[in-house]
């Protein structure tokens, strides 16, 4: 088996957390400088994917990518329509609102946001950022996206499924109206933000009611922007509805893992054959109760339990968004309230009673790590978490299983940075200059971490496991 696999595209709408807090708060994440070039940082991995004539240790062709989730970041129509078109392919204009021009905080005029086209001395340039002439018409302009040259899957995170990636969806509830609407709020206090932070990372308020009184409050000091409704949250239907649609099938599979079945059951696991004695199994850790981190219900942990028994012959790698240590909440899901939810340590306890099981890969911590987890089945397994492609260095992974023929089997990680060039030309507001802009603000931006790419042992390895 020969895959490579990745997280999030996009990031979010929650500016007004950057004054007073870190870049990073919880998994909500405050502004970044780069934000704007999203499309166009995933459109130049997917192109460094599709020059890789083969996996990078082995040789063997590459069967298929595997997406880990947060797809979209504010679980909105129009950041679906865009993921789903950089992996199959198509023209994408990364703007909403006005068609004519960019609406956001960075032709605000504030200080606290990087104004690139104005003469504002705002904090970012005050950091060595750049001023640049054209920069917000040239990051809304039309791109095109190859698509994949392989088949590619998709796993659900909790970003795709939650309002903001923690708020419990309530339909058409003033978050609906906060996304299409013709308002948005900018600027806050730093205590006000630093309050709005921890009610998010000690998920006080999954339902977001003390948000809602947060934004009512500060309704005077929201700016006007063109309302759109291609900024409303989609459901579960809608997500895989949308995977389904044959718009967006590139090279396949027809729903890219999801099926009529996952329509007809509102769920959003899946099993793949990835050979004839290697399975898939793609897991929705996304607890729809509200909050960040995540867990399993109890229907889809006896289904992953069956399903690792029905394939007992085959190998198993299994695929999810949360890390087994972010899989803590346990709120129950509103359309099941009488199932409990499971952690991530009762999910290892499952995966460690089969032997046919060689890693469990994910994403969601924005970090390179590898972890190995001992069995009670007297064998062990790789946990691989792959950094985001938001946050510098921007990072997929391939992963290359082969049987070593002496009772041993290696998987191979190797990490793929973007076609962007690394050399960065700010005069060039093509589409690759934009994608070669994106990653050195990435490395730039204020508060960014520079120990996202982990380790060299979570990087770049050979794990090896016994033979069941």
């Amino acid at each position: 088996m020969t895959a490579i696999y990745g997280g999030r595209a996009y990031e979010p709408q929650v500016e007004a957390l950057k004054k007073g807090v870190d870049v990073v708060v919880a998994d909500v994440h405050a502004w970044r400088p780069h934000e704007a070039l999203t499309v166009q940082g995933a459109i130049a991995l997917v192109e460094r994917i599709n020059a890789l004539r083969g996996a990078p240790v082995t040789g063997a062709p590459l069967h298929f990518a595997m997406t880990t989730g947060d797809n979209t970041d504010n679980n909105a129509k129009s950041e679906l329509e865009w993921f789903l078109k950089i992996m199959s392919g198509g023209r994408i204009t990364p703007n909403t609102g006005d068609p004519r021009q960019y609406e956001g905080v960075q032709n605000s005029g504030l200080k606290l946001y990087w104004q690139p086209d104005a003469a504002v001395r705002d904090t970012d340039k005050q950091a060595g950022f750049p001023h640049l002439d054209g920069f917000l018409k040239a990051a809304i302009r039309e791109v095109q996206s190859p698509g994949l040259n392989l088949p590619w899957y998709s796993t659900v995170g909790n970003h795709d499924s939650l309002p903001m990636g923690c708020y419990a969806s309530h339909g058409d509830s003033y978050l609906t109206e906060l996304a299409v609407g013709g308002k948005k709020l900018m600027n806050v206090t730093a205590a006000e933000a630093q309050r709005l932070q921890t009610l998010i990372k000690k998920a006080r308020d999954p339902e977001g009611v003390r948000y809602h009184d947060f934004l009512k409050s500060h309704a005077r000091a929201m700016r006007s922007v063109t309302p759109d409704e291609s900024r409303a949250p989609f459901t579960p239907t809608d997500y895989i509805k949308a995977h389904l649609d044959p718009a967006y099938r590139g090279i396949g599979p027809a729903g890219h893992g999801y099926s009529s079945a996952n329509l007809d059951a509102g769920t959003q696991y899946y099993a793949f054959r990835i050979s004839d004695d290697v399975i898939g199994i793609s897991l929705d850790t996304t607890d729809a109760g509200g909050h960040y981190e995540g867990s399993l219900g109890a229907g889809q942990l006896k289904w992953l339990d069956r399903t690792l028994r029905e394939n007992k012959d085959s190998y198993a790698v299994i695929f999810s968004h949360h890390t087994s240590k972010t899989m803590t909440n346990t709120r129950r899901d509103p359309a099941r309230p009488y199932e409990r939810r499971h952690t991530g340590q009762e999910v290892l306890a499952l995966l460690g009673g089969h032997r046919n099981v060689l890693a469990w890969v994910n994403g969601h911590i924005h970090k390179n790590v590898i972890t190995p987890h001992a069995t009670s089945a007297g064998g062990s397994f790789w946990e691989i978490s792959t950094a985001s492609h938001v946050d510098y260095p921007q990072l997929a992974r391939v992963i290359e299983l082969t049987d070593n023929k002496d009772g041993t089997i290696s998987l191979f990680t190797t990490l793929v940075e973007s076609s962007a060039p690394h050399r960065t030309d700010f005069s060039d507001l093509s589409q690759t200059g934009l994608a070669a802009l994106y990653r050195e603000l990435s490395l730039n931006a204020p508060g960014a971490s520079t120990t996202l790419g982990g380790d060299p042992e979570d990087r770049n390895t050979e794990l090896v496991l016994k033979k069941g």
